[in-house]
């Protein structure tokens, strides 16, 4: 099965992304065909690269390897992405391609992006997360000690390839943690604007078995389903100066939380879902959602196995993180909250409220 979804930013950025359950030999070949005449340098993840490289058409001298975690997104392996496309030669008519999961996908299109102004990139995720969420809508970027996706900028890729056959060896947290990003949907549907209502919160609902056993084209209309909103909300805000924002749900608590952590304790699709639990028991104490909605969205993330934060973090030092963020504008930190079934907004708070946020969190989470 294949599906094929176009995006459409301007006329000079347009791409397909590729949903399907093909052979890898068919993925090598449409590689080769959408590469032909380029020199390429090809950006693994480490443990992607151990157990898929001899299954991929790629040569060793085009590779580099890069170690698993989000502390490898940062300025050192950034350079030596740099370095290796120096010594292979690659011009500006030549190609980067990510293979790998968010991190591989944010760092090889941050250096895409930079190296001689800008280079041809293609996307392949290989875990369900980067194939929902990082790998299309073209943001790039490494983290600093204490501030995520503190350098980037916005690159759209030549064509993001999203083969489920990858998700057949991702380890449960790794697929857990997409489910994250997944869920984040069900909650800003009808905010995306799309042209057609998806029903996706009762798609994850009913479908929650299939999805579990990851029943290959349950995936494959899961995946399109997210797309499909993601790609409605980049087309008409490339560059989150509106309505993109309203991806961050969940996002401004998940990073602080991932950085007070160091990246080590939490995945990121584990920490949006607190984020999650955390704006929708705000909102629902604040008696902007109704309870009946609230029950309903705590029992979806229930479903997938999810549970509220069992840990206190300083309120002053996740503060002091949340400050550093980069939506913060006007002094006010940025949050994503609910208005509605499935509609958010955006809000803007100062310190005193956002500490009130976060105190009344560890009420209903340690009451």
């Amino acid at each position: 099965m294949k599906q094929i979804l176009k995006v459409h930013i301007s006329e000079n950025k347009e791409y397909d992304i590729e949903i399907s359950d093909s052979s890898f030999g068919k993925l090598n070949q449409e590689i080769y065909e959408i590469t032909r005449g380029q020199k390429r340098l090809v950006v693994f993840s480490e443990k992607v690269y151990n157990l898929y490289f001899d299954d991929l058409n790629f040569s060793d001298e085009e590779v580099f390897v890069l170690k698993d975690g989000e502390i490898q997104k940062n300025y050192k392996n950034y350079l030596k992405i740099i370095d290796r496309a120096m010594q292979l030669g690659l011009t500006r008519k030549d190609v980067i391609i990510a293979v790998g999961g968010g991190v591989v996908g944010d760092i090889a299109g941050f250096a895409a992006s930079t190296y001689m102004r800008g280079i041809d990139f293609i996307q392949i995720p290989t875990t369900l997360l980067s194939a929902v969420d990082s790998s299309v809508g073209g943001k790039t970027a490494i983290d600093l000690a204490d501030a995520k996706n503190i350098l980037g900028t916005f690159y759209q890729p030549k064509k993001v390839f999203i083969n489920i056959n990858f998700l057949k060896t991702l380890d449960n947290k790794q697929y857990k943690s997409g489910m994250g990003e997944v869920l984040k949907y069900a909650f800003i549907e009808d905010s995306c604007n799309y042209k057609t209502p998806l029903f996706l919160f009762e798609f994850l609902t009913l479908g929650c078995e299939k999805i579990l056993q990851r029943e290959p084209l349950t995936i494959i209309r899961m995946i399109e389903y997210c797309l499909n909103l993601k790609i409605s909300v980049v087309t008409k805000d490339e560059k989150e100066s509106g309505l993109r924002k309203i991806l961050n749900f969940g996002h401004t608590f998940a990073h602080a939380l991932e950085t007070i952590t160091k990246y080590k304790k939490y995945t990121h699709g584990e920490a949006v879902v607190y984020g999650i639990y955390f704006i929708l028991y705000w909102a629902y104490k604040k008696d902007l959602i109704s309870y009946s909605y609230y029950r309903l969205s705590i029992e979806l993330l229930e479903k997938y196995g999810f549970k509220p934060l069992d840990k206190k973090y300083d309120v002053k030092q996740m503060l002091h993180i949340m400050k550093k963020d980069k939506k913060v504008s006007d002094e006010k930190i940025t949050f994503i909250i609910p208005e509605d079934k499935k509609m958010v907004k955006e809000i803007k708070l100062s310190d005193d409220e956002v500490v009130n946020m976060l105190n009344i969190m560890y009420e209903e989470s340690f009451s």
